[in-house]
């Protein structure tokens, strides 16, 4: 442990450290799928998967209410492209070539190198695949490997327990619950605090690339090994 002159415990020494880059990228490629800057070729896409009362269940933990008018959703979207302080991902399916849902890197802090993924939009069709967690296996590795970020965020309402759970089976690791922390919908929302860090992100890497290999899934596409028993066996 470091410490100082007063013989007090300090963090680690930070040297040459410069402010990073904020994300640019168009593309991300994976072997199932891709994640393409957000732009309003995909809002038809993302209406017709995001956009009937089968999903509006989907949009209970976030900002907004569910849309079902084309015109309001596509104001929307260009909301989403417009956000300056967010950058947005269509989320493509390699099998269909269509956008099914969207992500965004949010809360980007380039000074001192953190970033989250938020605003999480899946649709029916896209939750529980291969794509759905590849998606996040691309943002993460280019979160670390190419921005040069240390820190990776996750931050869910704590009643939102399908993202608590993800967040954990994805190698976040939790950090508690800020209380109060958020009005929303006329509610209240406890934020609950998950993370990565880039000194966790090499191990992390391989578990999702051995997860993600074609030979862990049988010829109807289910799963031989979860990833969360790769994590334990690695553990």
């Amino acid at each position: 442990m470091n410490r100082n002159i007063h013989h007090q415990p300090i963090g680690e020494s930070v040297t040459n450290y410069e402010p990073l880059n904020f994300p640019d990228i168009k593309q991300l490629d994976g072997r199932y799928s891709s994640l393409v800057k957000l732009s309003e070729t995909h809002i038809n896409d993302l209406f017709n998967v995001l956009c009937n009362e089968d999903n509006d269940a989907n949009w209970t933990y976030l900002f907004s209410e569910p849309l079902h008018d084309y015109d309001v959703f596509a104001d929307y979207i260009k909301g989403l492209m417009s956000n300056v302080n967010s950058y947005y991902f269509a989320i493509i399916d390699h099998k269909c070539e269509k956008a099914l849902g969207y992500l965004s890197l949010m809360n980007i802090d380039s000074i001192n190198g953190k970033i989250e993924v938020g605003n999480v939009h899946y649709s029916n069709r896209l939750k529980k695949t291969k794509v759905a967690t590849e998606v996040q296996y691309l943002l993460a590795k280019y979160v670390f490997e190419q921005l040069g970020y240390r820190r990776y965020e996750w931050k869910c309402d704590s009643l939102n327990e399908p993202s608590r759970k993800a967040a954990l089976r994805l190698g976040f690791t939790y950090e508690g619950m800020f209380r109060q922390a958020v009005i929303y919908k006329r509610r209240n929302r406890d934020t609950t605090w998950y993370s990565m860090i880039d000194k966790e992100w090499p191990v992390l890497n391989e578990r999702f690339e051995q997860w993600l290999n074609p030979n862990n899934f049988d010829e109807n596409g289910q799963q031989r090994i979860r990833i969360q028993d790769i994590n334990r066996a690695r553990d």
